[in-house]
């Protein structure tokens, strides 16, 4: 029997910190044998992982990098709101070592992701899309990274701009939507994990493609599975696609 797959959590007292420490304790092939926050010593605690998930916060992801591309960590980054010079830094250090980097590591999102990509092939450029999301009242970042990554994939398929036709809500006279715009709205309240809406309508009729979130457990399972299949695997950036084999 193989040993089990050492993890570091960073993050690890915070909502989904927690959440992953107890859903690996469920799993055999798993061992939590760092659990590291704000003013705890990373990089000591380095040595002590095969592969490090990451649910603290977008701003550390460069210490994050520098430490396991210097050790040869595998890593899996949970946060999101990364700026562009972030994102750069990640792809920069996927040529080094294995990296998993996903807007969500819900299974069921994912599967979200295929199907909107599909909808938005089979139905063409007839229906206008939409992309609406809720979240907990103390969520910081907006829109979340699973509906910016939602509307990607809208663009993607209508060979569209991202920073140029995704409107974030509207105000005032705005104007009759055009055909081209993506409609992005999010929504702050209560302690909702994650509602994800994309909205097809076109005259006559609507599609709509939901998902919702009732427990952080579903994302810290997902990242779980994420650390074990990029461990052992060449350098590249991956995300949960790539996981569950969807590309």
């Amino acid at each position: 029997m193989s040993a089990a797959l050492r993890l570091l959590i960073n993050g690890a007292r915070g909502r989904m910190g927690q959440m992953l420490v107890a859903c690996a304790k469920d799993q055999p092939e798993l061992e939590v044998t760092a659990q590291i926050d704000v003013g705890d010593d990373f990089a000591s605690a380095l040595a002590k992982c095969d592969a490090i998930i990451d649910f603290s916060d977008h701003s550390t992801i460069g210490p994050v990098l520098a430490r396991c591309v210097e050790h040869r960590k595998t890593l899996v980054i949970g946060t999101t709101g990364h700026t562009d010079m972030e994102v750069a830094s990640i792809r920069h250090a996927a040529g080094q070592i294995p990296i998993v980097f996903a807007p969500n590591y819900s299974v069921g999102v994912n599967t979200l992701f295929w199907l909107t990509r599909k909808a938005t092939e089979i139905l063409g450029p007839g229906f206008d899309l939409e992309v609406v999301e809720m979240h907990h009242r103390l969520k910081k970042d907006s829109p979340s990274g699973t509906a910016k990554r939602l509307a990607e994939i809208l663009a993607e398929v209508r060979e569209l701009q991202y920073n140029e036709h995704v409107k974030h809500g509207r105000h005032g006279i705005v104007g009759e939507r055009t055909s081209t715009e993506i409609g992005m709205h999010a929504v702050r309240g209560g302690d909702v994990v994650g509602d994800h809406t994309v909205i097809f309508a076109a005259p006559g009729e609507r599609v709509e493609l939901t998902h919702k979130a009732s427990s952080r457990e579903t994302f810290a399972r997902g990242a779980l599975r994420a650390a074990l299949w990029a461990h052992g695997r060449k350098a590249g950036l991956y995300d949960m696609q790539d996981v569950l084999g969807l590309k």
